[in-house]
């Protein structure tokens, strides 16, 4: 049973996806924190590099935007088969956001756009007929390839989407229509006169989980707020009428604690992540890649060691794809699996991998096993992932996860100390401030009995609470 609940607040919306009573997909949305991918945007050129057949756009928000022209080139109006001239300072261009800003990185764009429709994706600037590799059934691909080719707009393109699959020509067509002519609007808003503007912005998150999450396989809407429940009733009725029986709203009051959802969430930003037989993932993320370590912890098995491997290897498999969607995981993946000697254990590995990556939204490949026996994939990150919208660095350890040692506090104290003394003593000594946990364990270590033999000074060691761990505030009495 496959079922979507929404959780509505005026700061914030949350989407999570529940399959047979596990979370297999989670998606956030608040109020301040708008996300960019999707958008299209007149910009001004402000920068072109050559050497990385790139430039910078101004579309009008804190960062320029990174757009990659390869030979220098962008095509003169926003349509296939246009001529194509030289980028140059100063001028402007229409882009759609691909990617939101991490970091200290800009956002990135494509000259290359898209409007999603709830069956199909319009491509204005593109010239072909595309067909979502999910609907497997060749009669029909056949026969949406022939509705959509009978209505696709001149010099424009068009993406078939897996939720076409079954519908009727009218509401295809229906669908086309009203994505021709968001793009008439959009185009009306380009030729008016500035060099920034926002000429289309992507839906908010309840309306793409309609469009792109309320499936047939889906077997209920969950949403606990009266306005929004209402409003998604009727934009369903509007879409697909059939499925309104589906919609439900929620009459308690922790919609995310009823179902168990919350304690799910909270173990997303935990390194190790425990598997039902046993065994465990342990997770880190790297400035260039993430990097999972599959153990066996607990599970010994009741067959021959081969046969117990690949179980945990197979277990393991399942939970790294999920976990890859939960946390919105991107770039570069390698997966540490416990080693198996078989070949055909080891195929077997690689084709369940990627078969669960098919079923991933995001662009997911498994490339192979390295000859270090390290599973490599790639995943398209476009979104700031759930870690970087819950969570900030930590002040202390500055997001490396460790902090001085009180020993070494200690030592660089007593070194601070020599310093100082060196110039000019202080005869009446100094007071070290530091946080309750640390000073504590110094003043058991009487860590500076040595420094007052050698040098004759008192170090007084005074526990503060506002003082962070790792840190320490040493002055003179």
């Amino acid at each position: 049973m496959k079922t979507i609940y929404v959780n509505v607040m005026p700061e914030e919306t949350r989407m999570a996806m529940v399959e047979d009573g596990e979370l297999t997909g989670l998606e956030l949305e608040r109020t301040n924190h708008a996300h960019l991918v999707g958008n299209i945007y007149k910009g001004q050129v402000q920068n072109v590099l050559k050497g990385m057949q790139a430039a910078f756009v101004d579309i009008g928000q804190s960062k320029n935007a990174f757009l990659y022209v390869g030979n220098g080139k962008v095509p003169t109006e926003a349509k296939a088969h246009s001529p194509r001239e030289n980028i140059t300072v100063g001028q402007d261009v229409m882009v759609q956001i691909i990617k939101d800003e991490v970091g200290t990185k800009g956002p990135r764009a494509t000259m290359h756009l898209s409007i999603p429709g709830r069956h199909v994706v319009l491509m204005p600037n593109s010239a072909y007929i595309g067909i979502s590799h999910r609907i497997e059934d060749e009669t029909e691909r056949q026969r949406l390839h022939d509705i959509v080719e009978a209505v696709c707009p001149e010099n424009m393109g068009i993406i078939i989407r897996t939720a076409a699959a079954g519908q009727p020509a009218e509401s295809i067509i229906s669908d086309i229509k009203y994505l021709v002519r968001v793009w008439e609007e959009i185009s009306a808003k380009a030729k008016r006169p500035g060099h920034t503007a926002i000429l289309y912005r992507d839906a908010d998150l309840v309306i793409r989980i309609v469009r792109d999450y309320f499936t047939a396989d889906v077997d209920k809407m969950v949403i606990d707020d009266e306005r929004m429940y209402q409003r998604v009733l009727a934009l369903v009725k509007q879409v697909s009428p059939e499925s309104a029986d589906r919609i439900e709203l929620y009459s308690g009051s922790n919609i995310y604690g009823d179902y168990g959802i919350s304690e799910a969430i909270s173990g997303l930003n935990s390194r190790i992540v425990e598997l039902k037989s046993g065994g465990f993932l342990v997770i880190d993320k790297t400035e260039a890649m993430t990097v999972i370590d599959v153990n066996t912890g607990s599970f010994v098995g009741d067959l021959n060691l081969a046969d117990t491997v690949y179980k945990l290897n197979i277990e393991a498999a399942d939970e790294i794809m999920r976990q890859l969607r939960l946390r919105d995981i991107g770039g570069m993946i390698l997966v540490d699996f416990i080693d198996m000697e078989s070949d055909s254990q080891n195929e077997d590995l690689l084709q369940r991998l990627r078969e669960l990556a098919a079923d991933d939204r995001s662009k997911t490949n498994v490339v192979d096993i390295t000859a270090l026996g390290l599973v490599e994939i790639t995943r398209r990150k476009s979104r700031k992932n759930l870690g970087s919208l819950l969570y900030c660095q930590c002040p202390s350890c500055q997001g490396t996860g460790t902090i001085m040692s009180p020993e070494s506090i200690a030592i660089k104290v007593c070194r601070d100390i020599r310093r100082v003394e060196a110039n000019k003593h202080a005869p009446d000594g100094y007071v070290l401030k530091l946080h309750t946990q640390a000073a504590n364990e110094i003043k058991a270590m009487d860590s500076f009995a040595l420094l007052k033999k050698e040098l004759g000074v008192e170090v007084k060691v005074k526990a503060s609470r506002e003082i962070m761990p790792g840190c320490y505030n040493l002055t003179q009495n």
